[in-house]
């Protein structure tokens, strides 16, 4: 409860990280509770494709005559899950072995270096789009695991640096003199240390999995079923929305929709920098 009093005295002092908070958590609710009042049919009725904004559709309809903003609400909460689940599947990754290697050190921290480099060295993104292309998943914990292949190398490495620089510590000497074991060590000593870093690198990663995941939609390498933003954006290209200004709101609906989550998570990890940072906060 103190660290939600502290994050909201924040907020309020960072207008900016506040209004970020609030459009995240609307975006949270809407990935919740959307599916289960909207509904979307599915079934082409040429007479309602392309209809402009109006009181019935307040987002116009798309090629088969469905309410764009219905496909905006159902598409959020698969975009969520993706996002969600790899920033975790990344986190746990990198923390552990940023954690392993610096807390053990020797050769040991020099192997579990040398496979991180290498996957620091290859293309995130033209890996994923081989490896999805490949296994053709639907699954959003399958998909969220191709995503994390190559995300967790970077917080792995500065993790490390920061276990190398925290096992020299007092507070560690002092616990190994007690005989704590291993896990009290990195659990009570080491990870609070480090949390701050990965909590904003959680957020961080969220932002990177939502476009990649919206990137192998654009591109048609994860299978098209059901929707989301991507399969949105995907499907207004291809019925020939950049050749005609009526299907202009099918396809800029979900690309903003993509700014605002952005922008919001950017703007809420300013407030959790600060909070985790006295240096930046606001006297």
């Amino acid at each position: 409860m103190t660290f939600l009093r502290d994050l909201w005295r924040i907020a309020k002092s960072d207008k900016p990280a506040l209004i970020g908070g609030v459009v995240v958590l609307i975006y949270l609710v809407v990935a919740i509770v959307g599916p289960m009042v909207v509904h979307i049919g599915y079934q082409k009725n040429s007479s309602l494709a392309y209809l402009p904004p109006s009181l019935k559709y307040p987002l116009g309809t798309d090629f088969l005559g469905d309410s764009v903003l219905s496909e905006l609400i159902v598409g959020t909460r698969p975009i969520m899950e993706v996002g969600l689940a790899t920033a975790v599947m990344v986190v746990a990754v990198g923390v552990t072995v940023g954690l392993v290697a610096g807390y053990l050190g020797g050769a040991v921290d020099q192997i579990i270096m040398r496979i991180t480099d290498v996957f620091l060295t290859i293309p995130g993104l033209p890996l994923v789009i081989v490896i999805a292309s490949i296994v053709k998943t639907t699954n959003p914990l399958a998909l969220a695991g191709i995503l994390s292949i190559a995300g967790w190398a970077g917080l792995a490495r500065a993790v490390r640096s920061q276990a190398l620089s925290l096992r020299t510590s007092d507070f560690i000497d002092a616990a190994k003199v007690q005989g704590l074991p291993l896990r009290n060590m990195v659990g009570r000593q080491l990870l609070p240390n480090i949390g701050p870093y990965v909590a904003i690198h959680f957020l961080l990663a969220v932002t990177d999995a939502i476009y990649a995941e919206v990137g192998l939609y654009l591109l048609g390498v994860a299978p098209i079923t059901g929707t989301n933003w991507g399969i949105m954006i995907n499907l207004a290209i291809s019925q020939g929305a950049l050749y005609t200004s009526q299907s202009a709101f099918y396809l800029f609906s979900p690309m903003l929709a993509i700014v605002f989550l952005q922008v919001a998570l950017v703007y809420f990890s300013r407030a959790m920098d600060r909070l985790f940072n006295p240096r930046l906060r606001v006297q």
